[in-house]
């Protein structure tokens, strides 16, 4: 939780965004992320001025744990000083234990930011879906939580001014933004009118900027006049360059191509035949037109 302090921006993690994606749709296959294809909605996680903060704090738990599609279970949420924003138990249940930062109590606008994250720990968990380290695994979670479509209030969480700043979780801004965008893709869902923070609408914008640069590279079609030269001319050497986001395997007739599906980020390989086909990601089943 940066509260006050300078807030990291850019795209630092992406790698591991990438890669938490992809053992996203490993384990839970296409279908099993199809069927989170509705966010929760903001009336689902909003507390009312007039609500009781801890009964309040305990709907919405609950909300996430449905939206989740974790069991059913009683939700005890508690507020206490500590460091972080929450935390929670991971245990096998039946009940969920989470506590959050005092100072929820006077931001109660971002107990559903809070929860949200906590709750994905859970998912995760009894997923057994974890990745070594606790930065990797907490940036996984960020990553999952935006995926699976409850992210985007850790997003709306972000605000600044000329003397203060807040964000929560382990993604900067605009990693938030670049998986929210490419959630969008997937679901045909646009998550900017939930925002209430205006800087979390740029933050979600420049994401969405890098989503749809890096889904028009060769060898997609639609991929710009420069980088499709570049590529034509790394096609006919055989050789990819090092910065490139495709890689070349084979020579003459049996030359093929592979790159990340812009869905899912699993590798495809197709025939680098210099010709236009469509190709099918095994993993997401998104189906791909490609100029290879």
């Amino acid at each position: 939780m940066a509260n006050g302090g300078e807030v990291v921006r850019g795209f630092p993690h992406l790698d591991t965004v990438h890669g938490a994606i992809t053992a996203l749709y490993r384990r839970l296959s296409a279908d099993g992320v199809l069927a989170y294809a509705a966010s929760v909605t903001p009336a689902d996680v909003a507390l009312r001025d007039d609500e009781d903060l801890h009964l309040g704090a305990q709907r919405v738990a609950r909300a996430l744990v449905r939206h989740l599609r974790l069991p059913e279970a009683r939700m005890v949420v508690s507020f206490r000083p500590m460091e972080h924003a929450a935390a929670v138990e991971l245990a096998a249940g039946p009940e969920y234990f989470v506590e959050l930062n005092d100072r929820f109590r006077r931001h109660r606008r971002d107990i559903g930011a809070a929860l949200a994250h906590e709750i994905t720990h859970v998912l995760l968990h009894r997923l057994d879906l974890a990745f070594p380290g606790r930065r990797a695994n907490e940036v996984l979670t960020d990553t999952v939580t935006a995926y699976l479509g409850a992210g985007w209030l850790l997003l709306d969480a972000f605000r600044e001014d000329a003397l203060t700043s807040q964000k929560l979780g382990y993604l900067t801004p605009e990693e938030f933004g670049y998986v929210l965008a490419l959630r969008a893709e997937v679901f045909g869902e646009d998550p900017s009118p939930w925002f209430t923070s205006p800087q979390a609408y740029e933050a979600y914008a420049r994401g969405r900027d890098r989503a749809l640069r890096e889904a028009r590279r060769p060898p997609l079609a639609g991929a710009g006049r420069l980088s499709r030269h570049r590529y034509v001319k790394e096609r006919r050497h055989g050789r990819a360059g090092p910065d490139a986001p495709y890689a070349f395997e084979g020579a003459g007739s049996s030359l093929r191509v592979s790159f990340p599906c812009p869905a899912c980020r699993q590798r495809i390989r197709v025939p680098a035949a210099g010709r236009p086909l469509r190709a099918r990601c095994g993993l997401c089943r998104t189906v791909l037109d490609c100029e290879p």
